[in-house]
């Protein structure tokens, strides 16, 4: 029972850092398409920041519904 909280936990961990880096890909872009590329290039730092979390959360939580 407990690994099936874990792993309810993990692939939600995942799917929440997976949402913020869309949310900030999509920055990302309006800011490109603004014109803005100083802030395309911060919100960009952060996008990457928040995909590397998902797919270690990912992979964690995938593996640990694989036991």
């Amino acid at each position: 029972m407990s690994d099936m909280k874990e792993a309810s936990g993990l692939h939600k961990q995942a799917a929440t850092d997976h949402e913020a880096a869309a949310a900030n890909h999509r920055k990302a872009a309006d800011s490109h398409d603004n014109n803005q590329h100083g802030d395309a290039k911060t919100i960009s730092k952060t996008a990457l920041d928040n995909s590397n979390a998902a797919q270690k959360k990912s992979v964690s939580a995938c593996g640990c519904s694989a036991k």
